[in-house]
C-alpha cells in the first residue's frame, strides 16, 4: 500500500494551472510533480531530469511498448509520457505526486490507478479565458482562436473529475487546492498507513 496519493490536475489553456501548481508546491511539503519524458529538444534554461527527461523517439517508443508509462501522448509531433516507476518510487516514500496532464491523459491514468484523485481547473468565464490568453502577448489572433476552440473542447470534460477549482481569485484557488490535499491526508485509510503505530496504541 502506498502512503502517498496520486493527483491528476488538468485545465484548458489559460486557466492558470501551471501557476497554481507552482504555488501549491511551495506551500505543501511532501508533494512533488512527476517529471515527464519527452522527445522534444530542451528549451533554454531547461535541465534534463528536472524539467523533463529528454529521450530519443526510439527510446520513448520502447518504453511505450513495455507499458512503462502511466499515460502518454503525441503533442504537435513530440511524445510526452509519465513513468510508472518514477511515480511509484515517490508514492512509496509517502510523497503526494501531481500529474499535470490533459483530460485524455487523465482517462488513461484512471484506468491504471483508479484510486487517484483528479482536479479540473476552470476559468471564471470564457471571456476571462480569452483575456488571459491575449494578455500573454505571445500569440497571433489565429493561434489564440485555435487555443480558445481547444479550450472549449477541453472544458466539456470537467465532469469526469473528482474536484473542480474555479480560478477566479488566485490566492483563494491555491487555498482550495491545498485543502483538497490536506483533507485527503486526514482520511481514515491514509491515517491507518501513515500513523499506524500511533493508532495501534489506542486499541
Amino acid at each position: 500500500m502506498y502512503s502517498g496519493t496520486l493527483y491528476i490536475i488538468s485545465a484548458p489553456s489559460g486557466a492558470g494551472k501551471t501557476s497554481l501548481i507552482s504555488k501549491l508546491l511551495e506551500n505543501i511539503e511532501q508533494t512533488e510533480m512527476a517529471v515527464s519524458h519527452t522527445t522534444r529538444q530542451p528549451r533554454e534554461g531547461e535541465t534534463n531530469g528536472k524539467h523533463y527527461h529528454f529521450v530519443s523517439e526510439e527510446d520513448f517508443l520502447n518504453e511505450v511498448q513495455n507499458n512503462n508509462f502511466l499515460e502518454h501522448a503525441n503533442v504537435f509531433g513530440n511524445y510526452y509520457g509519465t513513468s510508472k516507476k518514477a511515480a511509484d518510487t515517490l508514492l512509496q516514500k509517502g510523497v503526494d505526486v501531481i500529474l499535470e496532464i490533459d483530460w485524455q491523459g487523465a482517462q488513461q491514468v484512471r484506468k491504471l490507478v483508479p484510486e487517484a484523485y483528479s482536479i479540473f481547473i476552470l476559468p471564471p468565464s470564457l471571456e476571462e479565458l480569452e483575456r488571459r490568453l491575449r494578455g500573454r502577448g505571445t500569440d497571433t489572433d489565429e493561434v489564440i482562436a485555435k487555443r480558445l476552440s481547444q479550450s472549449r473542447a477541453d472544458i466539456e470534460h470537467y465532469n469526469e473529475f473528482d474536484y473542480i477549482v474555479i480560478n477566479d481569485d488566485f490566492d483563494q484557488s491555491v487555498q482550495l487546492l491545498a485543502s483538497i490535499f490536506y483533507a485527503n491526508r486526514a482520511r481514515l485509510e491514509k491515517q491507518q498507513i501513515t500513523n499506524k503505530t500511533l493508532l495501534d496504541n489506542f486499541r
